[in-house]
C-alpha cells in the first residue's frame, strides 16, 4: 500500500483493509514458515488507522478514558477525527509514538476476588486495533480449530458443541483446567519469541514489545512496570494471549494426529490400554476430554502443565480438577453432564445453564428491581429486557427450557413486588388495570421480555468448517470424527 495515500472514505477503507487481510491470510496459509518483514507501513496506513479508529469509537469501551482522561467522544468534540488520526500517523511514521501506561481498574469476581482490567488511552487503543488488523490474519492461518475464544467467526457455543460431541462418544474423563492469572503471568520473552516466528518487521515487534511493557497506573496512583503478562482490557491482549496459548493447541494437535488418522486407529489404540484425548480451549479456559481412565486424565493434566511452563504459566492447583462426565463440570457458563433420560434407561450428555450462571442473572435482576421506585415501569423494563434477552440468547442452544421458565417466574415476581412498592395504595384490581394487562408487566408499548417464550435448539458442531472473514476455505486439522 502507498504510505502517502490520502485518507479514504470509511467504506473504501473497510474494503481495502479486508482485501489486504485476505492477502496476508493467503500468504501465511500457503507458507507456514514465512516471516513477514514489511508490515509497519500497513499499521500506519490511512485505511488501517481509519478502520481501527472506527472500531475503537464504536466499541462500548469508547466511553472509558485512559490515564490522559480522553474518551473517543471528547477527541471528536475537541481536535476532531481527521486531526487526531493525522497526528497519530505522523508520530508512527516518525517513530516517536510511545504507549502510555494503562489505567488499572479492579473488577469483582465470584468468591470475593478481583480481576485487574487495564484501560489504555484511546490513542493507544487505535494503534493496538491497527496492529490487530495486520497481525490477526497471519496468526489465524496457524491457529488450531480446537481454540474458540476471541477468534473471528467462533463462539462459545462451538466449544460447547465440540465437548458435547466427544463426551457423547466415550470421552468420559475431563481435565477441567484453570490457568492461574493467565493474562498477568505470560512471559514476555517467550511470547515475543512466538511472535518473531512469523513477524520479521522490527518496527512492528518494537510496537508489540512497547505495549507489553507500557506499565500500569494503579488505582492507588502508583505506576508499576509490567514485566510479565498482557493486561486485560487492551484490544491486542486477546490476540497475544492466543499466540501464547497456541503452544498448548499445537501440542495437543500433534498428539491427536499421532493417535491415528481415523477413528478406527484411535479405537485400536484404546483396545491396547492407551488413552486418546482432545483439547477444547476458549481463551485461557480449557478442558481436555479423555477416553481412558482417571490415571490417564491425571497424566494429561501434568502434560498440559509442562507445556505451559515455558510460557511462564501454571495451572491453579485449587481450581484444576478431574471429573467424570457422570459427575459433570461447568464450562463457559454451561453445566455439562451425562445422566439418564426421563422415562428411559438410556443415558445422554446434556448441556444446560450452570447454577452460577443462573445466580448471576438473578443477581442482576434483583439489583435492577431493588428500590428505584421513582422510575417509571417503562424505564425499568428497558433496563431489564436487554439483560434477559442476552442471557437467554446465550443459553438457548442447550437444555434450557425449564431454566427459562423458572427465570420467567422469578422476574415476574420481582417486577410485581416492585410495582406493589411503587403503588402502595393500589389494590390488585387497580394494579392489573394500570400495569398488568393479562397479568404481564406492560407500560405503553413496552412489555417485559418473556424468557419462557424463547425457543431452544441444539447447536450443531461445525468443527473445522468455520469460515473466516477473509476466506471461505475450510482450515486446519483436528477435524476428524470422534472415536
Amino acid at each position: 500500500m502507498n504510505t502517502g495515500a490520502p485518507w479514504p472514505m470509511p467504506s473504501e477503507a473497510e474494503a481495502r483493509v479486508l482485501r489486504m487481510q485476505a492477502k496476508l491470510y493467503r500468504w501465511a496459509a500457503d507458507d507456514h514458515a514465512r516471516r513477514f518483514v514489511d508490515l509497519f507501513n500497513l499499521v500506519a496506513d490511512p485505511a488501517f488507522l481509519l478502520v481501527a479508529w472506527r472500531r475503537v469509537r464504536g466499541n462500548r469501551g469508547a466511553r472509558s478514558a485512559g490515564i490522559d482522561g480522553q474518551t473517543a467522544s471528547s477527541i471528536e468534540a475537541g481536535r476532531g477525527e481527521a486531526v487526531f488520526l493525522a497526528d497519530l500517523r505522523a508520530d508512527l511514521r516518525a517513530r516517536t509514538f510511545r504507549p502510555l501506561p494503562v489505567r488499572e481498574r479492579m473488577i469483582p469476581k465470584p468468591g470475593g476476588k478481583r480481576r485487574r482490567l487495564g484501560i489504555p488511552t484511546v490513542r493507544d487503543r487505535v494503534v493496538q486495533a491497527a496492529l490487530k488488523l495486520v497481525l490477526e490474519p497471519i496468526f489465524e492461518a496457524d491457529f488450531a480449530p480446537c481454540s474458540y475464544g476471541f477468534r473471528p467467526g467462533r463462539r462459545t457455543q462451538d466449544a460447547i458443541a465440540e465437548i458435547h460431541l466427544f463426551a457423547s462418544r466415550s470421552y468420559e474423563w475431563v481435565v477441567d483446567a484453570d490457568i492461574s492469572a493467565c493474562f498477568d503471568e505470560i512471559d514476555h520473552r517467550a511470547l515475543l519469541g512466538r511472535v518473531r516466528a512469523r513477524i520479521g518487521d522490527r518496527r512492528v515487534l518494537a510496537l508489540v514489545a512497547a505495549f507489553l511493557r507500557a506499565g500500569i497506573l494503579g488505582e492507588d496512583g502508583v505506576e508499576r512496570d509490567t514485566e510479565t503478562g498482557t493486561p486485560q482490557g487492551g484490544i491486542l491482549s486477546p490476540l497475544l494471549a492466543n499466540i501464547a496459548l497456541s503452544v498448548l493447541d499445537e501440542h495437543f494437535v500433534a498428539a491427536w494426529a499421532a493417535m491415528g488418522a481415523h477413528s478406527g486407529a484411535r479405537q485400536q489404540r484404546r483396545r491396547t490400554g492407551l488413552a486418546t484425548y482432545r483439547l477444547v480451549r476458549y481463551a485461557d479456559d480449557f478442558v481436555v476430554l479423555v477416553a481412558g481412565t482417571r490415571a490417564h486424565a491425571e497424566t494429561v493434566r501434568d502434560e498440559a502443565a509442562a507445556v505451559l511452563a515455558p510460557m511462564g504459566l501454571r495451572l491453579s492447583l485449587t481450581k484444576t480438577r478431574i471429573a467424570h462426565i457422570d459427575e459433570g463440570f461447568d464450562f463457559l457458563g454451561f453445566r455439562v453432564r451425562r445422566h439418564q433420560k426421563r422415562g428411559t434407561d438410556r443415558r445422554f450428555v446434556y448441556t444446560y445453564p450452570a447454577k452460577t450462571a443462573l445466580a448471576t442473572v438473578k443477581a442482576k435482576v434483583r439489583a435492577l428491581t431493588r428500590g428505584a421506585t421513582g422510575l417509571s415501569l417503562a424505564i425499568l423494563l428497558h433496563r431489564l429486557n436487554p439483560v434477559l434477552r442476552g442471557w437467554t440468547a446465550y443459553f438457548r442452544h442447550g437444555v434450557s427450557k425449564a431454566t427459562f421458565s423458572y427465570l420467567r417466574a422469578f422476574v415476574w415476581r420481582r417486577v410485581v413486588c416492585w410495582l406493589r412498592h411503587k403503588h402502595r395504595r393500589s389494590n390488585w384490581t387497580q394494579l392489573r388495570r394500570r400495569s398488568l394487562p393479562g397479568w404481564w408487566p406492560t407500560e405503553g408499548e413496552v412489555t417485559l421480555f418473556n424468557p419462557g417464550a424463547v425457543a431452544v435448539s441444539r447447536y450443531r458442531y461445525r468443527g473445522g468448517r468455520i469460515p473466516l472473514p477473509w476466506t471461505e476455505r475450510v482450515s486446519g486439522s483436528m477435524v476428524n470424527a470422534p472415536a
